[in-house]
């Protein structure tokens, strides 16, 4: 069993359905993933549920939930009811958290600070909610290159100032990604600072050719990332979890066999 690493769904999204997603991860002997919402809904809550109760893999958050997404068609009430929705889907699916995006701004919009407020606004209504439904809410700061479509915050310092406001240290915590703030030159300062508000630790590489900011993630080991350092400022801060391999990977991992994809991040896990 590799209880330090957790592959999340997404990985083997486009060659899996949610089913086959586990039992491939279950054949490498990977017993937690983070499963990916859009497969929840194509699988629909209870074949989700049922496949989940029968896999040796369990859950350990729900990715992803965007407080508020001017860029949909979804206004502010039905983004919340989507919201409800998915924090209470992860319960019912046994996921300790659901991974939290502010969403970025409308395609016309330029006003960040406006939509930082309706961001705010969706997760007052929802710490409660999650609240009740026990399950954690780990807001994700992004790259700032995807500020515009994804997500108004960019730095952990930022999404630690977030949480804090709230005052809910046992519903809110933050998720690092190191594909997101591994450009951050005070990033180890900021993990240590953040601490035990850190609940998720996600990992992927950057690769120097990339050709799509969101959806040409590297497999660790073959980009630019220090993802051993940022590991060890993350332990060193007191995080206990596992190391969460998220691959966006449109060029090559989704056209790899889903048991090579896995294989693979297994092997890399040594260089982590």
């Amino acid at each position: 069993m590799r209880d330090d690493l957790c592959i999340h769904q997404v990985c083997i999204w486009k060659q899996c359905d949610f089913s086959t997603a586990l039992e491939c991860l279950a054949r490498h002997e990977v017993t937690k993933t983070a499963l990916w919402q859009p497969m929840v809904a194509d699988a629909g809550l209870s074949e989700a549920k049922r496949a989940l109760s029968n896999s040796e893999v369990s859950a350990i958050a729900v990715c992803p939930m965007v407080l508020h997404d001017p860029q949909s068609d979804l206004d502010e009430e039905r983004q919340h009811q989507a919201n409800l929705s998915i924090l209470e889907g992860a319960a019912e699916l046994g996921a300790g958290s659901v991974i939290t995006l502010t969403g970025g701004l409308p395609r016309s919009g330029t006003d960040i600070a406006t939509q930082k407020r309706a961001a705010l606004r969706a997760l007052e209504r929802l710490v409660p909610v999650a609240k009740a439904c026990g399950v954690r809410l780990n807001l994700e700061p992004l790259h700032p290159m995807v500020c515009g479509f994804r997500s108004v915050i960019s730095s952990l310092e930022e999404a630690c100032e977030i949480v804090d406001s709230f005052d809910s240290p046992d519903i809110l915590g933050v998720a690092v990604d190191s594909y997101a703030l591994w450009w951050d030159r005070r990033l180890e300062s900021q993990i240590l600072a953040a601490g035990e508000r850190i609940h998720s630790f996600h990992v992927s590489d950057w690769l120097a050719d990339t050709t799509d900011i969101r959806l040409d993630r590297g497999m660790p080991g073959d980009g630019q990332i220090d993802n051993r350092s940022i590991r060890s400022w993350i332990e060193r801060a007191g995080y206990l979890g596992p190391v969460e391999v998220e691959i966006f990977s449109e060029r090559n991992w989704w056209r790899q066999s889903p048991d090579i994809t896995v294989e693979t991040i297994c092997e890399r896990l040594s260089l982590l």
